[in-house]
C-alpha cells in the first residue's frame, strides 16, 4: 500500500500550536484497528511488562499509526519534512484515580536549556476511547516557554486530550502537562513518541496561505492571545532569522520600562520584555547584553532568549560573554549563538574551545549549538567528532544527534560513529545510528546495516514463545 501524502496543518492550526503549545487531532483508523491495538497492548503489558523503547517493534501495528497522513502532516508542518523519530518512546499506562503532577519532560535524564523555537515535539496517542473520566493527558495552554509552574493545580484553562480512539495531542516538547485521574479504573494507554527537527526552517512547511501572523484569524474555539513571542516563532518557522531586530523604536524610556519587567517577578511579562528589547535597536540589545551577566540566573536566561532572536549585531557581545567566569552566563550565551545559526559562524572558534571546558553543562550546550550553526561544515563536524569522544555521556549523545543535521558533509564522522555503537549508553548508540542514517553515504549505510543486522531481534519472541 502506498503511503499517503501528509495532510499539512493550515495557518490557523499553526497559529494555535505556536500560541497554545499543542493541537488535539485525530486519525481515522477503524474501531477494529484500535481494538486490535489495545488487545496487543494489554497482552504485552500483562505478560511482559512495559516494553519501553521497544514498543514500536513489539507492537508492530503502531508503525501504521506513524505513517498516517494526519500524523505525518502535523509533524512535517511543525518540524519540517526530514524530522527524526527519536530513540526514546514510552507507553504510559494509567488506572489510578489520582492525578499526576504537572511537569515538563526531561531530555532522557538531564535538564537542558530549552528552545522556544520548536526543534522538538511530542505525540501522545490514545488507542482507546478516552473520555475525561478515563484520565487523558492534561495540558496547560501557553506554558511551553515558562520555566516556573505559575498556575494552580486546578486551573480551568487546563486542556485535555480526550476523545475517540485515534485522538492524539501534538505538543511542544517543553509544555507543562500531567496525567488526569482515571475515575473509571479500566486500563488507559497513552503512547508517547518524541520527534526532532533535523534542519532549520528555510520556508513554511505547512499549508501556508497568509504570510502575516496578525492577519490570521484564531481557530474556532481557541483561547489565544497574539504575543511578540508567538509572532517571532511564526517568522522563524517561515525561514526568517532575527526578524525582530530593529522592528521597533530605540526609545530610552520604553527600554527602561522593559528592563524593569525583565528583572521583575512575573515570568510571562519578563519573557515578553526580553523579546521586546530584542526589537528595540541598539539600546534594547545593549540592555540584553548587560542582562545576560545579571546576578540572577533567571534574568540571564531570559536575556539569552531575547538575544537569540536579535540578529547578527549581538554576536560579538555574545562571544565576549563566553569568557565570563560564571557557568550560567556562558551557557546562556552559547544557547543564543546556536539559535542565531549561520549568523553566528564567527563564534565557531570560540565555541570549539568550550568543548575543553570543565563544565559538563557548557560542553553539552556547545555540542547542541554547533549543530545548529552548522558552518563551515567541515570544521563543525571535526568539533562534533571530538564531542563523540567526550567523557560525559550527554555530550556524546548530543554530539551524535547534532551530526544528523549535516548529511553527506559529516562523512568524516562515520568511523567515530561506528565506534560509538559500542557505547554503554543506549542514546549514544541510538543517536549514532540516526546520524549514520542521515549521512547516507555508502560507508555510513554499510556500518548502519551491519549494526542493525547484528542486533536484530524477533518481535514475536517472548518468554511464553521462545521459538
Amino acid at each position: 500500500m502506498a503511503i499517503q501524502q501528509p495532510l499539512l496543518l493550515n495557518d490557523q492550526q499553526m497559529k494555535s500550536f505556536i500560541t497554545n503549545g499543542f493541537l488535539i487531532l485525530k486519525t481515522d483508523f477503524s474501531k477494529e484497528f484500535h481494538a486490535g491495538l489495545v488487545d496487543q497492548l494489554n497482552e504485552v503489558y500483562e505478560k511482559e511488562g512495559n516494553p519501553g523503547n521497544n514498543i514500536l517493534p513489539r507492537i508492530r501495528d503502531m508503525q501504521k499509526v506513524f505513517e498516517h497522513p494526519v500524523i505525518t502532516g502535523a509533524l512535517t508542518s511543525v518540524l519540517g519534512p526530514n524530522y527524526l523519530l527519536h530513540t526514546h518512546r514510552h507507553g504510559h499506562y494509567n488506572s489510578i484515580p489520582k492525578p499526576g503532577g504537572w511537569h515538563k519532560d526531561s531530555y532522557w535524564g538531564y535538564d537542558r536549556l530549552r528552545n522556544h523555537h520548536p526543534w522538538w515535539a511530542m505525540i501522545m496517542y490514545f488507542p482507546q476511547d478516552t473520555p475525561i473520566e478515563l484520565g487523558p493527558t492534561g495540558i496547560m495552554p501557553g506554558t511551553q516557554n515558562l520555566e516556573s509552574k505559575t498556575f494552580s493545580d486546578e486551573m480551568k484553562e487546563e486542556a485535555t486530550a480526550s476523545g475517540e480512539a485515534g485522538t492524539f495531542a501534538l505538543i511542544h516538547y517543553d509544555i507543562w502537562h500531567r496525567s488526569t485521574p482515571n475515575l473509571l479504573g479500566t486500563p488507559r494507554f497513552m503512547l508517547k513518541f518524541e520527534f526532532m527537527r533535523t534542519a532549520a526552517p528555510v520556508a513554511p512547511s505547512w499549508n501556508n496561505q497568509e504570510r502575516s501572523w496578525s492577519a490570521i484569524e484564531q481557530e474556532a474555539g481557541a483561547v489565544v492571545q497574539p504575543t511578540i513571542v508567538g509572532e517571532e516563532v511564526w517568522n522563524w518557522l517561515s525561514g526568517d532569522i532575527g526578524s525582530l531586530a530593529g522592528s521597533k523604536a530605540d526609545d530610552a524610556s520604553a527600554i527602561a520600562e522593559l528592563y524593569s519587567k525583565l528583572t521583575g517577578d512575573d515570568e510571562p511579562s519578563a519573557l515578553s520584555a526580553a523579546y521586546e528589547l530584542a526589537a528595540r535597536g541598539t539600546g534594547g540589545t545593549d540592555t540584553l547584553l548587560k542582562a545576560i551577566h545579571h546576578e540572577n540566573a533567571s534574568v540571564s536566561r531570559l536575556a539569552a532568549y531575547g538575544l537569540s532572536v536579535a540578529g547578527a549585531s549581538v554576536v560579538d557581545g555574545l562571544v565576549a560573554a563566553l569568557d565570563d567566569s560564571r557557568e550560567d552566563t556562558v551557557n546562556h550565551a552559547v544557547l543564543a549563538l546556536g539559535e542565531l545559526r549561520g549568523l553566528a559562524k564567527a563564534a565557531l572558534p570560540k565555541l570549539g574551545t568550550l568543548l575543553e571546558q570543565s563544565s559538563d553543562k557548557v560542553r553539552r550546550t556547545a555540542a547542541d549549538a554547533l549543530g545548529m550553526i552548522g558552518e563551515p561544515a567541515q570544521d563543525v563536524v571535526a568539533l562534533l567528532i571530538k564531542g563523540l569522544q567526550d567523557k560525559d555521556t550527554q555530550v556524546r549523545f548530543t554530539a551524535a544527534l547534532s551530526l544528523t543535521r549535516f548529511g553527506e558533509a559529516a562523512g568524516a564522522a562515520v568511523p567515530y560513529l561506528e565506534a560509538a555503537l559500542a557505547d554503554e549508553n543506549r542514546y549514544v548508540r541510538g543517536h549514532a545510528l540516526e546520524a549514520l542514517r542521515y549521512i547516507g553515504t555508502k560507508e555510513a549505510n554499510e556500518v548502519l546495516m551491519r549494526e542493525l543486522f547484528n542486533t536484530r531481534w524477533c518481535s514475536t519472541t517472548t518468554p511464553a514463545s521462545t521459538f
